[in-house]
């Protein structure tokens, strides 16, 4: 009998390693970014800039609630965790702002643009220096915590019409 998961996303597997899950993540969203590079007209643009957004929100929240957490207790990384965090904190005013831009509005493209650029530099980071790291901890039973959530959130933004509600303290590994 054939299993109803065969050919899933990874981020629908058992057991998958919190690393694995935030590269398919940052190839999500650099394909998005793509996209909107690719794309002509304002509406259209308009629509990845949002799809990408949902990603970047989800993809922010499961990392500063779980695995930044659990990096910084495991791996005694506060210095990397803050800059993440603090990369983070960029992007969402960058966010914020495009939120409330009208697709017409003439800085609207220039504004996406750094937010992928800082976006971008971000993942190159984390890639290179706190993922690797993170593989050599135990810290692989967070994967299935992430997963929930991450679910959690997409399923709050289809209820909401894409307006999550804010993302929940870190929590505690012990």
């Amino acid at each position: 009998m054939a299993n109803p998961d065969d050919g899933q996303e990874m981020n629908r597997a058992p057991n998958v390693k919190p690393a694995d899950l935030l590269r398919e993540d940052h190839n999500r969203v650099k394909e998005l970014f793509q996209e909107f590079e690719d794309a002509e007209g304002a509406q259209e643009k308009k629509r990845i800039a949002e799809t990408a957004i949902r990603e970047l929100k989800i993809h922010t929240a499961i990392e500063e609630e779980i695995f930044y957490p659990a990096v910084r207790q495991e791996l005694g990384e506060g210095d990397l965790v803050d800059e993440a965090l603090e990369e983070h904190h960029v992007a969402k005013l960058l966010i914020e702002e495009l939120e409330s831009m009208d697709a017409d509005n003439p800085k609207y493209e220039a504004k996406f643009k750094v937010l992928s650029e800082s976006v971008k530099h971000h993942i190159e980071e984390e890639e290179s220096e706190m993922l690797p790291k993170a593989e050599q901890a135990d810290i692989d039973e967070i994967g299935e915590e992430m997963i929930e959530r991450k679910q959690e959130l997409q399923e709050e933004f289809e209820r909401a019409g894409q307006k999550p509600r804010k993302a929940r303290k870190a929590r505690s590994r012990r």
